[in-house]
């Protein structure tokens, strides 16, 4: 018989409400029943400002979680830790709804029985004067440390549910969660053997129509437990059902890491465009560095929105980013700040200068200006990434250039390169774009020792 495991739960998020606040902070804490064997806690950039009144409470403010992960990026990790475990948290239906809300939101259809640590406390140990997780700490002895924070409040819980559990002599925590688990089922125009032949690796999934047609794609840390969890839930809409309708085959590619997945997911829903796949959630550049010559033969440097029919030097997820190189080229190559514009929101000029001061020579501020998109274009890095392959026997690679995706792909374990640029020969070509590039530098900066640069291509 498998014993069954716990899954702690606290969250710190940026306000009451799971429809319109976000999770800040998570921390799970995995429990067999006697002792914990697994933990994890992360920040979450919840994509909103936090408000001062949470920020007094908990501590956490909008800079500590600038280059945290988003939701959707740990959400696969989140799934997988309470999957087949029962969900336990103080006040437990707060964390419940916002977890299983933003786990909805990134497309994992997810439930579990719930436990709360208050009403077990209140039946296991009746007659204390409260039952607010900082007020049982004081009467049992259990040490809370960082207060209003995940990790310190989910540690807490922890040791509170292991006293709960060697003080329940009347089986209460058993009767609380008794309850009839919910059965996986298949699309009804499925075969079986498409879904049993699905790997617990990493990769990418394609679900099909009847026609043979791609309807959706997706990426998987695991690709048995992402698929199947398109599959559990009990939500009735007629989106829902028409899509598990839709389902009459699936086939998979198998990646050596998430990245690969990642990046091989986002080329193929912009190649593909299948029915049900909704616009990737990650914001792809709005904003750009453009160039052009004006009537009177001076050339202008502008920010601006991204758009379709223009083509731009440099893009940028947000208009600081912009605006802060724009500035440091007009410093650097000492351009007239009356040619850097803001054209944005009807336009303005950066920074304030006299009109009435003397205009540049054209030739010799036209040259600056060539100088300094010559320095933009010159410093695009190029490099490779090393990491593990699909087997022992290979290794995978991703390679940039000029500071776009290049593509990527896989070389024999025992291949020795005398300069990185041989990596090339191994790689299969796809379109870059600024989110691929966002997921590349993310990694590359978080895993430096797996890349290898180029400093110039001949």
């Amino acid at each position: 018989m498998i014993k069954q495991e716990y899954a702690i739960v606290d969250i710190e998020t940026t306000g009451g409400n799971a429809s319109g606040s976000r999770i800040t902070e998570i921390a799970i804490i995995i429990h067999d029943g006697t002792s914990v064997i697994d933990r994890w806690e992360t920040l979450v950039n919840p994509q909103q400002e936090i408000p001062i009144s949470i920020f007094a409470l908990t501590g956490i403010n909008n800079e500590m979680v600038r280059y945290a992960p988003i939701f959707d990026d740990i959400s696969e990790k989140v799934f997988e830790m309470l999957s087949d475990r029962i969900f336990v948290a103080h006040n437990v239906n707060f964390d419940y709804s916002f977890v299983r809300h933003q786990l909805e939101e990134a497309g994992f259809k997810w439930t579990a029985r719930k436990l709360c640590t208050v009403r077990a406390s209140r039946k296991i140990k009746p007659g204390l004067s409260s039952y607010s997780l900082g007020n049982l700490c004081r009467s049992l002895d259990i040490p809370l440390e960082s207060r209003h924070r995940a990790g310190g409040d989910a540690d807490a819980t922890a040791l509170l549910f292991s006293m709960l559990i060697e003080c329940d002599d009347q089986k209460e925590i058993d009767k609380m969660v008794k309850k009839t688990a919910q059965d996986q089922r298949l699309p009804p125009n499925l075969p079986p053997s498409d879904f049993e032949q699905l790997p617990d690796k990493p990769g990418v999934y394609y679900f099909y129509n009847e026609a043979k047609k791609v309807v959706y794609v997706g990426k998987a840390v695991n690709l048995k437990k992402r698929v199947a969890s398109h599959f559990s839930g009990h939500k009735i809409t007629p989106q829902r059902q028409h899509f598990l309708r839709d389902i009459h085959s699936i086939s998979f590619e198998v990646c050596a890491t998430e990245l690969m997945a990642l990046l091989l997911e986002c080329s193929e829903i912009k190649k593909l465009w299948p029915v049900y796949n909704k616009a990737l959630k990650q914001f792809e550049a709005k904003f750009g560095l453009y160039e052009y010559e004006a009537r009177n033969g001076y050339r202008y440097l502008a920010v601006g929105k991204v758009s379709k029919f223009q083509v731009c030097i440099e893009v940028f997820s947000t208009i600081h980013d912009a605006i802060n190189l724009l500035r440091s080229l007009a410093e650097k190559f000492e351009l007239d700040y009356r040619f850097c514009k803001y054209a944005v929101d009807g336009g303005a000029d950066l920074f304030y200068q006299p009109d009435h001061a003397a205009l540049p020579d054209v030739a010799q501020h036209n040259g600056q200006v060539d100088n300094a998109i010559d320095f933009v274009l010159k410093n695009r890095p190029s490099f490779g990434i090393v990491d593990k392959g699909r087997s022992k026997e290979e290794r995978s690679c991703i390679w940039v250039e000029n500071g776009h995706f290049y593509g990527m792909g896989y070389f024999p374990a025992d291949t020795g390169f005398s300069d990185p640029l041989e990596m090339k020969q191994y790689v299969t070509p796809y379109k870059s774009n600024h989110y691929m590039m966002q997921l590349i530098y993310s990694y590359a900066q978080k895993y430096p020792g797996r890349v290898i640069r180029v400093k110039e291509l001949v």
